[in-house]
């Protein structure tokens, strides 16, 4: 017979390690390649000594003259505080009653849970990947009740329960909404609930996932922006901290190489790793076309494939900004974790909780983590390119 406990035996023995894994390393190919750790972890911060330059203490000299003064690496320490990342999965009592006497229907029900939680949680991770920690989706253009025109809908899917932030201050009678439908032609997206008042949404507002304004994975948007400060540290007095940007509206072999090229000069960071949108991926392939006889594809950690330059892969990716391609060495980038993916476990090590006040089960996945770029001045993007 199926019960609380042999579910909750499940779900610690039989999901976990699978679900962790999946949501390691099939989010996309880009988290794939990059290094999951629990070191520079300090309580509820990351501090990370980063070196940058070189070491000072080498010269040449005369036969009998003074040797060089020694002068040791430069080191800046990198501050971020670990983020909180949540999956939760909810089971009703009815459907577990009405399992009990079937661990077939039982397992078919954890089964789905599972399988949504896993779709949600790699759309979202994926999503933070190439995101700058505020966690905005999109701005609003225009709104008419609980209907929302938005500046673009790649990041916003049915199912997610969103906020409405203006400025810094979420609005009052548009947060903990869901999205019900998404019109992707006409960019807009339609909310659940009572009517919003006129008024009460304004255009330049930004769409969030509920709870998690500035609290999301410090991602590729962060590096390549131009804000201030990077890491605890201000850019104006490290300019290591300021990766290659070029604007590129036609994209060719000499483009990505001249990228390629000035990383290696400039901080001897041999890039690895091609990441762009879709119409960008077509652009180069429309490219390869044109000027070449083949075009080469390889195959990848996680099972993914991809085309090739001179062997670094290129891969297109649904989240990554249009007209982008990141030219990226992956082994500067760590995902520094407390621990991997765990339930949120109650007093005596209970994961399933009963909802207060609701006849229904929950269950939590955890993660305490973020991401960080040891070297961003060896990371390029192309931007403004003509996508296909």
């Amino acid at each position: 017979m199926v019960t609380l406990t042999s579910a909750e035996n499940a779900l610690k023995t039989l999901y976990l390690g699978v679900v962790a894994d999946q949501l390691n390393t099939s989010v996309n190919p880009l988290l794939a390649q990059i290094e999951h750790t629990s070191s520079d972890v300090w309580g509820k911060e990351i501090r990370k000594l980063a070196p940058f330059g070189v070491n000072g203490g080498v010269g040449a000299g005369t036969e009998t003259g003074a040797l060089p003064t020694s002068a040791q690496n430069n080191y800046a320490q990198f501050v971020l505080t670990l983020k909180n990342l949540y999956g939760t999965i909810e089971l009703s009592d009815k459907a577990i009653r009405a399992s009990a006497n079937s661990a077939g229907a039982f397992v078919n029900l954890l089964n789905a849970e599972m399988e949504g939680l896993l779709k949600a949680s790699k759309f979202n991770f994926g999503r933070m990947l190439f995101g700058d920690g505020s966690g905005k989706l999109c701005k609003v253009v225009a709104t008419s009740g609980n209907v929302i025109t938005v500046d673009s809908v790649k990041n916003v899917i049915e199912g997610q329960v969103i906020d409405v932030v203006s400025n810094t201050s979420v609005v009052s009678g548009a947060s903990n909404r869901r999205i019900v439908s998404v019109d992707r032609i006409n960019k807009t997206i339609t909310l659940d609930g009572a009517t919003i008042a006129t008024g009460t949404i304004s255009v330049d507002d930004f769409i969030t996932i509920q709870g998690s304004y500035n609290l999301e994975l410090t991602g590729l948007g962060a590096i390549f922006s131009d804000s201030a400060s990077l890491y605890g540290l201000t850019r104006a007095s490290n300019a290591w901290l300021t990766p290659y940007i070029a604007t590129t509206p036609t994209l060719t072999d000499i483009s990505i190489q001249t990228a390629i090229d000035t990383l290696d000069e400039t901080a001897g960071s041999m890039a690895d790793f091609i990441v762009c949108s879709a119409g960008v991926k077509r652009a180069y392939q429309n490219y390869l076309i044109t000027n070449r006889t083949n075009v080469d594809y390889m195959n990848l950690q996680g099972g993914y494939k991809a085309i090739s330059y001179n062997g670094i892969p290129i891969v297109s990716d649904r989240f990554c900004p249009q007209g982008t391609m990141y030219i990226l060495n992956t082994k500067d980038f760590h995902l520094h974790q407390l621990c991997d993916w765990r339930w949120l476990e109650g007093e005596g090590g209970n994961v399933l909780k009963q909802t207060a006040g609701r006849p229904s089960y929950s269950a939590t996945l955890v993660k305490y983590a973020d991401l960080i770029c040891d070297r961003p001045i060896g990371q390029a993007v192309l931007t403004s390119i003509t996508e296909a």
